[in-house]
């Protein structure tokens, strides 16, 4: 744990457990959790998931997303086939960030919203650095990933979970660690008391390991920051988008 914290630079000193000693395992550093005031919230507005880098920001062109410059992939492809969901965020936006090995491995919902459902995806574990973004041919679409879908005041949501190289596993905090099956995607769909409510900058899950994360929202559902673009480095809670409410 001091050997990996030296090489990437980790500032233990903001986790609420400062001792990297005092860890029983890897994991529990890995995704050790901060002080309470240690991301402060853009409140109002939309706010980044995770700590980590933008890899690409922007519009959805139809169905089409920005992966790396000359790679794009396929809106219908990264959510397992689901047409409905798709037709959803059609025109929408989307917004996709990577986590380093020293970067902070919560996730935090980016918005208010309720939970509907969620989606495992089986598929490969293709690291996701920069480097092999623009190497591997629709890399989001192809990995290993858990879809969650909130409905919000700016309508559906879907915070996506991808995983990668050396990633033990993805945990939501309503469903503990998300391993299924392999093959086919595995679906659960929320009601009642299970459909939870989640405030704004709440944490939801966590990776074991790092990888990254992707926004999608509707059209005119909010605008991105113009200060925010690919290469930017983001702290869970920094405001990267404004929404428009149509109240």
């Amino acid at each position: 744990i001091r050997q990996i914290g030296r090489r990437y630079g980790i500032d233990t000193q903001e986790a609420e457990q400062p001792d990297a000693t005092a860890y029983p395992s890897f994991n529990a550093f890995f995704t050790r959790a901060l002080k309470p005031d240690a991301r402060p919230l853009a409140e109002g507005m939309l706010m980044s998931p995770a700590d980590g880098k933008v890899s690409q920001i922007g519009p959805i062109d139809g169905v089409s997303l920005l992966q790396a410059k000359g790679h794009r992939f396929d809106l219908l492809a990264l959510l397992a086939g689901d047409r409905s969901m798709a037709a959803s965020f059609q025109d929408g936006l989307f917004a996709t960030i990577y986590l380093s090995p020293r970067d902070y491995h919560r996730v935090h919902i980016p918005f208010a919203g309720t939970l509907e459902s969620m989606v495992f995806v089986p598929g490969d574990l293709f690291s996701v650095s920069e480097a092999t973004t623009q190497l591997v041919p629709g890399l989001f679409a192809r990995n290993e990933r858990v879809i969650c879908y909130f409905q919000t005041d700016l309508g559906p949501m879907a915070v996506i979970l991808v995983g990668a190289i050396f990633v033990g596993s993805i945990e939501t905090v309503w469903h503990g660690e998300v391993r299924e099956r392999r093959g086919q995607p595995t679906r659960w769909v929320y009601q009642g008391a299970q459909r939870r409510h989640f405030a704004a900058g709440e944490e939801i899950g966590r990776f074991n390991m790092g990888s990254t994360v992707i926004v999608l929202l509707p059209r005119d559902a909010a605008n991105w920051s113009a200060d925010i673009g690919p290469g930017s480095s983001l702290r869970m809670g920094e405001m990267i988008g404004e929404p428009i409410r149509n109240d």
